[in-house]
């Protein structure tokens, strides 16, 4: 029999983190989230997420042992906004059950009943900026600490379950010797001279802040056109300040600037925190801070994590600018390998901007839907 248990204490919300770590405990391939920040995602009075999102978090049971996880969202600024009557699932984890998959499902069908929404789709998480989709190529590819990584079968019980694929995202990682770095130099200084832009770099975290709202509201412009796109709030910027800028390295931030000093372009890239992650197992305190230190500073992998250009300057090869700048910092940290975090198979924009980097696609995944 299946049981299945709304989480309501600090106790179960514990257990519905570190599920994962049983279910994956042998896998090579998955990385695990850390504890602490799982639970301050989680925290309805910490994450300003929750000012436009309801969520309720449950957790499977069989035989008195847990076997299943999901959060049921509603995002109303996405249902106001956009029109779209959706209630959105993620962080769904699960044995090779379909019975446990469906009783979970079944919450997020009913959530989405009593507040009069058409469908459901997942896994996704609360906004644009949490992880997305299932895994569907690239098993035994090493994940990223940005994305979900989930076992074959979650397909499959999605699929007979009568959901459809609704949005597909790839995944792509080249070496950094790809990058031709003379034809991209001499882009780049034909470029500055001819729009009079200004990349600007950091050393300091602290030197960072006071851009990060102008990087967001460009952000929000780069992205607007996509299907389900909705805008980051004030005050979550603030915590993505907060919670995000110390994890990144301050010279792994670019600016593109014009005459008048607004932003134009932006782009962030993380080093690879992977092996790290999976080496403290989701436990920061009392070593892991510094294997995370350590993968901060010495890293040989970058992870391009978000990267925008004003909508009237993306035809205008501002990404040389952009690249020209990041290929002196990954050349003088020894970096070998550039890693691409989930993008929309339909943001052809994105895509055209590796092009010439000869990326290869290691992995592939999509949100699934259903009507209700």
């Amino acid at each position: 029999m299946i049981t299945i248990v709304e989480v309501n204490s600090k106790k179960l919300l514990k257990e519905f983190v570190k599920f994962p770590f049983k279910l994956y405990k042998d896998n090579p391939y998955w990385v695990p989230s850390l504890i602490s920040d799982d639970l301050e995602t989680f925290d309805k009075t910490k994450n300003p997420v929750f000012e436009n999102a309801e969520a309720y978090f449950y957790l499977a049971y069989k035989n008195n042992e847990i076997v299943g996880r999901i959060v049921a969202i509603i995002n109303w600024a996405e249902v106001e906004q956009l029109g779209k009557r959706k209630t959105r699932f993620g962080w769904f984890d699960v044995i090779d059950d379909i019975e446990v998959t469906r009783a979970l499902l079944d919450k997020v069908v009913q959530l989405g009943k009593r507040n009069a929404m058409d469908h459901i789709e997942g896994p996704m998480g609360f906004s644009n900026l949490d992880k997305v989709g299932c895994l569907t190529e690239g098993f035994e590819e090493v994940s990223t600490a940005i994305g979900w990584y989930n076992w074959p079968y979650y397909t499959t019980h999605f699929e007979s379950l009568g959901l459809k694929v609704e949005k597909k995202y790839i995944e792509s990682e080249f070496p950094f010797e790809n990058i031709p770095h003379a034809p991209i130099a001499k882009a780049a200084q034909l470029i500055k001279a001819r729009y009079e832009l200004t990349p600007i770099n950091f050393t300091s975290t602290k030197a960072i802040v006071p851009y990060v709202d102008a990087m967001f509201a460009l952000f929000n412009d780069t992205y607007a056109k996509l299907q389900s796109f909705v805008a980051v709030s004030p005050n979550q910027i603030e915590y993505f300040k907060k919670k995000y800028i110390p994890f990144i390295n301050p010279e792994y931030i670019k600016f593109v600037e014009d005459k008048d000093k607004n932003i134009i372009a932006f782009a962030i890239v993380m080093p690879n925190y992977a092996k790290a992650q999976q080496q403290i197992k989701g436990k920061l305190f009392p070593f892991g801070f510094l294997k995370m230190l350590d993968a901060k500073k010495n890293n040989k992998e970058a992870v391009f994590y978000l990267i925008g250009i004003a909508p009237e300057y993306q035809s205008k090869g501002v990404t040389a600018v952009v690249f020209d700048e990041y290929y002196k910092v990954f050349e003088k940290k020894g970096i070998t390998k550039c890693i691409r975090t989930p993008e929309l198979e339909e943001n052809h924009a994105i895509h055209n901007l590796w092009k010439n980097f000869s990326p290869i696609i290691h992995k592939k995944r999509c949100t699934f839907s259903k009507a209700i």
